[in-house]
């Protein structure tokens, strides 16, 4: 099947506009909404709290490594 230059053309003038709208309409939804790292910063700046630190060390070690870290703790303890 042969397509003819004026109905290729128009073809491409319709997938363009097309494609064309979707990134405007995607730019003016970019625009309008915060992404999560922005809100995060927007936070921390506001609150000066870093959302990475754990507040209570002792309880994470203990909830994530339990009698492991004890064990090791004690063993560090005897000789130093």
């Amino acid at each position: 099947m042969i397509i003819k230059p004026e109905d290729r053309l128009a073809y491409i003038k319709k997938a363009s506009a097309k494609f064309n709208n979707k990134v405007k309409r995607n730019a003016r939804i970019s625009r309008s909404e915060k992404s999560y790292v922005e809100k995060v910063q927007d936070w921390n700046y506001d609150t000066g709290a870093n959302i990475n630190a754990w507040t209570d060390p002792e309880k994470y070690v203990d909830e994530y490594y339990g009698d492991r870290a004890r064990e090791q703790s004690s063993y560090e303890s005897e000789w130093n």
